[in-house]
């Protein structure tokens, strides 16, 4: 049996080391698209940081890691496939043939139509080489502009302010990380930074980048919507990304936003698989179809993807749509249905002096979302009520009352054994109940 895994994230490494594991005799060969031993691109904030050197950021550490397992490695990018001769096409010529293939392509930055875009200092943060670029102009004390504060921008936001850079954040939503925080959490994260020194302009469009030619280096001037400006030596666009998914044009994969899959992550194409941020893993909360670009999604693409090429039956139940982000000690994060269930019920606590903020969602007696900002001790609690769908019974009446009583009632309806620990934060009830 011939594998081929076509791209070298968490998705596709974890994909070629399962199919070994399971087919002892089979030849397998993982793809890359960057000429890089594979690695995270979750790592590179903490190369731009220092915390790591560039080794720190593979995904395997060990030499000769892939050639002792039989995993034939090569770099090269996809231009199309012929899914009726099992040929994939490579962009600089060449074809690899194959008998099941996994597409574990992964996802690109998205680059603004804002005109000088395309200078020197201003750069993507998304690859090795990207951050290659981007340490030789963020030094300590040199001023940054960032465009975009969503999930990825404010990872990045968090490396540049250790290393000391003067920073501006622009986002067009009118809240930081508007994808995985509600309108009090993504403002208390705003405040936050903002009271770390960091310049945040939320529903804000950056409007032209421009070289002012002045001094040496890059010295570029950025423009904004609501008529204000920004010097910088370098600009960081952080303003989300798009499934690598253009190769598949003409071809007989189904792609929507990212590429369709069934409970096997089989795509719509014969012996042809998908996984991680190119492909649209189910959603446990919602049971359908969607794009969770985040790591553990991916590893969990992979490994259920390649059991399935190896004919080891394995449907996937379904990804927890969770993130959790540290930026600048604070720590946020979301879980599930976090904008609520339709016909749900929902309950806040709320200390905006210290930044701390939970909010509880229930559909029946099942909790289904939650957030948390600055409250890291509810996070695996959160996690493992919403992930197994435990029914709460009283406690769903007891938490809408009293949410500070969570540690009592995970541990009640898991454990079975009741504990309590007020927290004396200020409750929000619903209004059904208020």
């Amino acid at each position: 049996m011939k594998y081929v895994v076509l791209g070298a994230g968490p998705a596709g490494v974890t994909a070629a080391e399962t199919l070994r594991s399971v087919d002892r005799q089979a030849d397998i060969t993982l793809v890359s698209g960057e000429p890089e031993p594979p690695y995270s691109r979750m790592a590179i904030p903490y190369l731009l940081h220092g915390s790591i050197g560039e080794s720190g950021t593979y995904l395997r550490q060990t030499d000769g890691h892939y050639e002792n397992h039989g995993i034939k490695y090569q770099t090269g990018r996809a231009g199309g496939i012929d899914t009726d001769d099992h040929k994939l096409f490579m962009t600089g010529g060449g074809e690899i043939s194959y008998d099941k293939l996994l597409i574990a392509s992964g996802a690109s930055p998205i680059i603004p139509p804002i005109p000088g875009a395309n200078l020197p200092g201003v750069h993507t943060c998304w690859t090795l080489e990207d951050a290659r670029e981007i340490l030789k102009l963020a030094d300590k004390g040199s001023k940054v502009v960032l465009v975009g504060a969503g999930f990825i921008g404010s990872i990045v936001l968090e490396a540049l302010y250790t290393r000391g850079c003067e920073l501006t954040v622009v986002e067009i939503a009118p809240r930081m990380v508007a994808r995985m925080l509600d309108e009090t959490a993504g403002n208390m994260l705003g405040r936050w930074c903002e009271a770390k020194g960091v310049r945040v302009l939320t529903d804000t469009k950056v409007t032209k980048i421009a070289n002012t030619g002045e001094g040496s280096g890059e010295n570029l001037e950025v423009g904004f919507s609501n008529g204000s400006s920004a010097p910088a030596q370098l600009v960081v666009m952080a303003a989300g990304v798009r499934s690598n998914v253009g190769f598949l044009v003409g071809s007989k994969v189904h792609v929507e936003t990212g590429i369709r899959v069934n409970e096997f992550l089989e795509t719509t194409a014969a012996d042809v698989y998908a996984a991680g941020d190119c492909c649209e893993g189910v959603d446990i909360s919602t049971g359908k179809p969607d794009m969770l670009a985040i790591q553990p999604v991916a590893v969990e693409h992979g490994r259920i993807a390649a059991l399935n090429m190896a004919g080891v039956a394995t449907p996937h139940r379904g990804s927890l749509n969770m993130n959790v982000l540290d930026t600048m000690g604070l720590i946020s994060s979301s879980f599930g249905l976090w904008q609520g269930a339709p016909m749900g019920e929902t309950v806040k606590l709320i200390d905006e002096e210290n930044f701390k903020y939970l909010k509880l969602e229930f559909e029946g007696d099942r909790m289904v979302g939650a957030q948390c900002v600055g409250m890291t001790d509810h996070v695996g609690m959160l996690r493992g009520l919403i992930q197994t769908e435990l029914h709460l019974g009283v406690w769903r009446d007891r938490l809408l009352e009293s949410p500070e009583r969570l540690r009592e009632a995970y541990v009640a309806v898991a454990l079975g054994t009741p504990e309590f620990g007020p927290t004396g934060m200020r409750v929000v009830l619903p209004a059904a109940a208020a």
